[in-house]
Parts: C-alpha cells; structure tokens; sequence
C-alpha cells in the first residue's frame, strides 16, 4: 500500500474507569486525521483492552504491520493537564489489577531489557500542542500500569513512538485545560493531528530487536480483587 500508515492507540476500561477518554480522543482523531489525508488516509486504530494479555495478543501484531508512527493516548485520572511523556520504563507493578483482575508477574517488563526508553519525538510533539492552544506539560513518569507497559514495547520499534496521558475530560460546559468555545475532545485531537503529522515526518530510529520474553508480559491473578 503506498503512503504512510499511523497506528492510534487508545484504552478501553479499567476498574474505575467504565469509559476511557483515552478511547473516545482516539476515535475522534483517527477520524480527523482520515479527513486531512494524513498518512494518505491509512490511519489504523487500537483500542488496547486494558489487560497485561493485550500487549502481545493486541499491540504486538499492530506493531509488527511496520507502521510509520505511533500516537498512543491513555488517561491519568489523577493529572489536571495533557503529559506528554518523555520515557518508558522498564517496571511494573503489582499493586494494580488490570481489567481482568490480574496483575504483573515481576516488576520488569522485560528481564533483559534497557532501564528505561526516551521518546526522540516527545519535545516537539509537546511544542506543537502549545502552539494549537493545549496547555501540555512534560512528564518522566508514565507509571507502574498498562500506559507504561505499552508505551515501553512501543518504543522498542524504529518508527516514531509517542505517548500523551490525557486527563479525565471535563462536564459539558466547562472547558478545562483547553480552548474556549470548543468541546475538550474536539480540541484535542484537532491538536493531535498536528502532533501526528510531525511524528509522519521524522525519520525513524534503529532499534535493537526485541525478545520473546519482552513481547510477552505474564500477569498472575490478583488474589485481592477475586478475580481469576
């Protein structure tokens, strides 16, 4: 297929979380990013199931399609503004269940992997959203959770790899950390597509081949949450 291809990513639910505005901003600027033609209109949604399982079972094989970029959304119900995050780290934690109760085996991602992997994309990307009215911030902390896990196996491709944490939007009405006299989500992925389009344009970067054991995140059950 000639033209480039976006892979956009977003999370279904998790515990306390019953719909994930990372998933609804996704879908928002695949369709936006369709309708400016970006990647000739080769723009491949994800919506991850918010599960350890997910990362080789649905991230992987997106992955292995050799897309051009990655925008990958999640959401931090706790933060008031769009982080763009700087690095992955090699950790987890076991303190979480996912969506189906589990929770990650050991608290690396991958036994032989890098402590950490930096996003060569994530300084622009945080200039574009300013300058399209998001007041966005730099972040070093993905977390211990699933936004984490995949972002860390993102970044082990060549293509442009980049991760915003979004937070909970805003009630009808209130604009939040956004643009007046547009509805948050509008705003956002309208400022996405920007960031998209400067993802499509940087070269990609060589990366070492992954590991089986890195593709594949083992989760446990949770024996707190009594889910199996």
């Amino acid at each position: 297929m000639s033209g480039k291809h976006l892979l956009v990513t977003g999370f279904g639910p998790f515990p306390g979380v019953p719909v994930n505005p990372s998933a609804v901003v996704a879908r928002r600027l695949a369709a936006l990013a369709r309708r400016h033609g970006l990647a000739g209109g080769d723009i491949r949604l994800l919506i991850l199931p918010t599960a350890y399982g997910a990362i080789e079972t649905h991230l992987v094989p997106a992955l292995a399609a050799a897309p051009d970029a990655v925008l990958m959304l999640g959401v931090a119900r706790s933060a008031t503004r769009v982080r763009v995050e700087f690095r992955a780290r090699n950790r987890a934690s076991r303190l979480f269940p996912d969506a189906s109760g589990h929770v990650a085996r050991r608290l690396t991602l991958a036994a032989d992997g890098p402590a950490e992997r930096r996003a060569t994309a994530a300084a622009p990307a945080l200039a574009t959203l300013r300058r399209n009215g998001i007041p966005a911030i730099a972040s070093n902390d993905a977390g211990r959770y699933l936004c984490n896990a995949a972002y860390f196996r993102g970044l082990a491709e060549a293509a442009p790899v980049l991760f915003v944490h979004i937070p909970p939007l805003p009630r009808a009405g209130r604009p939040g950390p956004f643009r007046r006299g547009r509805s948050p989500v509008e705003a956002l992925a309208a400022a996405l597509v920007a960031v998209a389009r400067g993802l499509l344009g940087r070269p990609g970067v060589h990366r070492a081949a992954t590991t089986p054991d890195e593709n594949s995140i083992v989760a446990v059950p949770n024996p707190i949450s009594g889910v199996l």
